[in-house]
């Protein structure tokens, strides 16, 4: 529950805005409908493989080399770990943006001076984390049960000052948010970002006492998750006209809720971000570390990712997710909307793992065996899930459109380097055939990329 606690508070002081750039309140219920429903089904499945496939930790990258063998699993461990750098970065840029509202020379987070400030923190939560995880996980239980409470507040002063006249108005959208189907599609990839952590009691599923426990707390998790970010959107409409709140500052639910309550309601929500987010920063820097480090162990990264303190701190592996973080940082400078950018891309990297983990599942309920004495099959059932898992998720990979696809293999291509890395390590052949159709896609989808962006087809 650590992780999906840290991201329900650090993403939900930012949707207001982006549900308002892109849809009325019809769209966002539709959307919370699909996006619940898709991701309840993706909750269920890794519920039913932590028990069916006990053996299998990490969650997200075990499932894809265990379904698609090793060069995809590879992919799946790095994009869900290169997902979890980059949403870091959204972090930060919050933050900045946060103190900007008082200090105008960080802007919304993508300054000069946000990005120095940012970089600081970035190497201060190393040292913090490098001490030992047990002192962050105490740090992070503690901001996780304070943060709530400004969430929570904001969500009864908004029923208590909700206008039914202003949320009528925005039922059927502004006129800049287009079809209907388009107003769904634009927020497919900011509801991924709200339940991205649904799966983290899988990838700690080491540490589990029991296996039991990583599916209940996936499935809690996600519930949680859903009645807070959707009760936070849909209340907002009933506040401020949509194209309002589609022009606020980041974190938007602060002036949503100054515009019901004052200036008080602005510094209440604004202190409890800046307590979220850096509580989201730490276990989020957690987990990717561990992501790294369990795929090194099974050989499948460079064995210097192995490497751990008597602490039980993956030194190396938390270095370099500081230093992926720092690199994104650095290029949201360029970007048109730097929360937005890294709201966006931070989902779609996360697609693939989603995607291969779905599809591991619909195998493993067509095979029809538990894997696990004792627990009942549920074929049909397993089935239905993950099949509706797996159209969900490719559904998602078409709402991104073509540039965050393209940005996405820019991104994932590159770490070849380290999968030919572990294999030479270990004396064993490169690529098998199927292996070679998967790079040869890769390295020219971060091609076309790269080309779209220097031709200005695409732009950050």
């Amino acid at each position: 529950m650590m992780v999906v606690g840290s991201m329900v508070g650090a993403g939900v002081f930012s949707l207001p805005r982006r549900f308002a750039q892109e849809t009325g309140v019809a769209g966002a219920l539709i959307a919370w409908a699909i996006a619940g429903t898709g991701m309840l089904m993706l909750a269920l499945v890794f519920q039913t493989l932590a028990v069916r496939r006990p053996h299998l930790d990490a969650g997200v990258y075990a499932y894809a080399k265990a379904g698609f063998g090793e060069y995809l699993g590879f992919f799946s461990a790095f994009g869900y770990w290169a997902s979890a750098c980059v949403g870091n970065v959204t972090y930060w840029v919050l933050i900045m943006s946060t103190v900007g509202a008082i200090a105008p020379a960080l802007g919304e987070g993508d300054t000069a001076l946000a990005i120095v400030l940012s970089s600081i923190g970035l190497w201060l939560f190393f040292l913090l984390i490098r001490r030992g995880v047990k002192e962050a996980t105490t740090i992070n239980r503690i901001v996780t049960v304070a943060k709530l409470v400004p969430i929570l507040v904001f969500i009864v002063l908004a029923l208590f000052y909700f206008d039914a006249d202003v949320f009528a108005d925005n039922f059927a959208g502004a006129d800049y948010a287009g079809s209907l189907f388009h107003q769904v599609r634009g927020t497919m990839l900011a509801t991924v970002f709200v339940f991205l952590g649904i799966e983290g009691a899988s990838v700690y599923s080491r540490h589990a006492k029991r296996r039991s426990d990583v599916g209940r707390a996936t499935i809690l998790g996600f519930l949680s998750v859903f009645a807070i970010f959707a009760s936070v959107t849909i209340v907002s409409y009933g506040l401020l006209p949509m194209a309002e709140i589609a022009q606020l500052r980041q974190p938007s639910m602060a002036g949503v809720l100054e515009a019901a309550v004052g200036t008080w309601g602005e510094v209440f929500v604004s202190v409890g971000l800046i307590v979220s987010v850096l509580g989201a920063y730490l276990a989020w820097t957690l987990m990717a570390a561990e992501v790294l480090f369990v795929a090194a162990k099974d050989h499948d990264m460079p064995r210097f990712l192995a490497r751990a303190t008597a602490e039980d701190v993956p030194v190396p592996a938390l270095l370099m997710t500081t230093l992926l973080s720092q690199v994104v940082l650095v290029v949201t400078a360029f970007s048109d909307d730097a929360f937005n950018f890294a709201l966006d891309l931070t989902s779609a990297l996360s697609l693939i793992p989603y995607l291969l983990a779905a599809a591991y599942a619909v195998r493993v309920a067509r095979a029809g065996d538990t894997g696990t004495p004792g627990v009942p099959a549920g074929r049909t059932a397993d089935l239905l899930v993950a099949g509706l898992a797996t159209v969900y998720t490719a559904f998602l990979v078409y709402a991104a459109g073509l540039k965050f696809v393209l940005v996405s293999f820019i991104v994932y291509a590159p770490a070849t380097v380290l999968f030919v890395m572990a294999r030479r390590e270990q004396n064993r052949r490169l690529f098998s055939p199927r292996d070679l159709v998967v790079l040869v896609v890769s390295t020219a989808g971060a091609l076309v990329g790269v080309v779209a962006l220097a031709a200005g087809w695409i732009s950050l």
